[in-house]
């Protein structure tokens, strides 16, 4: 072979771990099917969870391996064509897909913030901003693959663990059914607690008297699947993290403020936004997630460098796909085009935005979402929140020397940070799949047709469901989204006091919340750093700003739950460490899948009438 043979050849993907068999089959119509389907159940989880605890779960793992199962199986029992490992890949990357559309239409943060602000929006208007939005991550995380997945080879933890559980599955399949039958088993048992304790409250809900804390506010023993399985998922640094900032927030500074009278209420309005102590301690705990989310961003400020920084290596020399394969550069660019130009209308359609900020806030997110990206390669973690908050800073300097009232303030300002929003929540999964598919020897080019089916599909379940609860809540206030101890929304309690204090100025907290800002913020700060600072070894002992922040804003028994599963872990772990390994990801997500989507069948219960008791 000659030099200038060799020269044209490219290298071998070295971070390729199955070579697909020639004309092995990926996108198929039974992948996509199968991801859509599966990722509307994600979906419709991630809402009632999302709404709950102010996170949301992926969905690629639980995709991967309930797709595998459920066509393993068909295969066994009815000779249905073998299922390969690139339609796993498919089907994974649409049920993620799917699945981030919470996230990604803003329905765990700025649509709930803007109800709590008395912004009523038709399911029209939803489904028109979720469709304008949906598409832009992955438009702006195409270009971004060759130099972060292929170039620089970013981990992706997520998308490199998920790649190694789908060639583990096909190698050993008993141990893949395993692990689904744990997930729906669990799942059935979960749904059936929870249906149960919707008509037997107690069963749910231990009273605090009955463990001797009954003066303790809010601490009391919540029996949930869904909070057991968040805590087995978030581990013990989280767990503990939660119950330090409940023990500080509702032991000791909730009964403080009510003691010396800073607000209106009494121990009867304890939960009252509005009059009681967690109006109060709702605000350090915004400034302790806003203070670590924008000192987190800060101290990457290498990561962030690195972003806009160009390596010499080319592509070819890479093991770059065949150029039938790549995504076309007429592709992202006509569909970002179109995604921008579709987010601008809409926002000046539905809530009055500017088509100028608008474009804006575009341009902020395309930065914001490759910081976001680069994040979530390096750390697992895709800083939504912190990408939001920037945002929402810059628009609330732009609001202000525009001069609008504070109602259309509140509403540019949430809403420029939901397009940011957006953009990170839907990137970060796209690459997170390319990853998995770069692994995989897989097609990026049917990739992004997946993603985008998947997007599509998510946009037709998660729209209505969340409409179904925000139905609930208006008939049961004790569902009502933000309001109610069943439903707190933390993330949107947040993002609506960030745009509140940017829209009115101090003047919109209670009486000396001030000080709780400020310590709230110092705190927040000083975690971050520290986090920062120390050795990974040493940081699982350290505890997390953004967890503690979140206590304060959810219910004690919230916290205390999902310490209570990350003890479990914990002890799981200790017992037997290999069948934790195997089985943890299943366990926890079919605690949390079967108490989410049972959360909509009580939903639909308290449509009709059947009040639980």
């Amino acid at each position: 072979m000659s030099d200038d043979t060799r020269a044209a050849t490219p290298a071998a993907n070295d971070d390729q771990i199955y070579v697909p068999a020639a004309g092995e089959s990926q996108l198929t119509v039974r992948a996509v099917l199968t991801g859509c389907a599966l990722g509307a159940v994600i979906a419709s989880m991630n809402i009632y969870f999302g709404l709950r605890t102010g996170w949301s779960i992926g969905g690629s793992l639980i995709a991967a391996i309930l797709g595998f199962a459920v066509w393993n199986t068909l295969r066994t029992f009815f000779g249905v064509r073998p299922y390969s490992v690139l339609e796993t890949n498919i089907t994974q990357t649409a049920g993620s897909a799917a699945g981030s559309m919470t996230s990604t239409a803003g329905l765990l943060a700025a649509i709930p913030a803007l109800g709590l602000l008395g912004v009523d929006l038709s399911y029209f208007e939803l489904t028109l901003w979720a469709l304008a939005v949906a598409y832009l991550g992955v438009f702006f995380a195409v270009p971004l693959r060759n130099q972060m997945v292929v170039v620089e080879k970013l981990r992706f933890p997520t998308g490199t663990a998920t790649a190694n559980t789908i060639v583990s599955m096909f190698a050993n399949g008993a141990e893949a059914l395993a692990q689904a039958r744990a997930l729906l088993g669990m799942g059935i048992a979960a749904g059936a607690l929870t249906l149960l304790a919707y008509f037997v409250p107690v069963v749910g809900h231990l009273p605090g008297a009955w463990f001797g804390i009954a003066g303790l506010w809010g601490f009391s023993l919540l029996i949930s699947p869904l909070m057991t399985g968040a805590g087995i998922l978030i581990g013990p640094r989280i767990g503990a993290s939660l119950l330090a900032g409940a023990i500080v927030s509702w032991g000791i500074v909730g009964p403080y403020v009510g003691r010396q009278g800073w607000v209106a209420g009494d121990d009867a309005s304890i939960m009252s936004y509005a009059t009681g102590p967690r109006g109060w301690i709702l605000w350090p705990g915004v400034a302790i997630m806003v203070a670590d989310a924008l000192t987190q961003l800060a101290l990457s400020w290498k990561t962030i460098l690195a972003t806009f920084r160009r390596r010499g290596a080319s592509a070819e020399a890479l093991g770059m796909e065949d150029a039938s394969e790549s995504v076309p550069n007429s592709w992202w660019l006509t569909g970002l085009a179109l995604g921008s130009t579709a987010t601008v209308l809409v926002s000046w359609y539905v809530f009055d935005i500017p088509p100028w900020m608008s474009v804006i806030a575009i341009a902020m997110s395309s930065v914001l979402a490759m910081i976001a990206v680069r994040s979530t390669g390096e750390t697992d973690i895709n800083p939504i929140g912190g990408m939001g908050k920037v945002t929402q800073l810059v628009f609330g300097g732009i609001t202000t020397a525009q001069g609008q009232v504070a109602a259309q303030a509140m509403t540019t300002n949430l809403m420029a940070a939901g397009i940011t929003g957006a953009g990170a929540s839907q990137a970060g999964d796209m690459m997170q799949d390319l990853k998995t598919g770069r692994m995989l020897g897989a097609s990026p080019r049917k990739q992004v047709i997946a993603q985008c089916v998947g997007i599509t599909a998510g946009i037709l379940v998660c729209v209505p469901i969340y409409m179904l609860f925000k139905t609930a809540g208006e008939a049961d206030p004790n569902f009502a989204i933000g309001t109610s101890t069943n439903v707190p929304a933390p993330a949107a309690q947040a993002w609506k006091a960030m745009a509140e204090v940017l829209s009115k100025g101090f003047d919109a907290m209670p009486t000396n919340a001030i000080w709780g800002v400020v310590a709230g913020g110092v705190f927040g700060i000083l975690m971050a750093i520290a986090n920062k600072s120390v050795s990974p070894r040493t940081r699982r002992f350290m505890p997390s700003g953004l967890a503690f922040g979140i206590a304060f804003i959810v219910p004690a028994y919230y916290s205390i739950a999902m310490f209570l599963g990350s003890m479990l872990l914990v002890v799981w772990h200790r017992m037997s460490p290999k069948h934790c390994a195997v089985f943890a990801i299943a366990v926890a997500s079919g605690l949390i899948a079967g108490e989410g989507l049972m959360g909509v069948v009580t939903a639909i219960l308290t449509l009709f009438g059947i009040q639980g008791g």
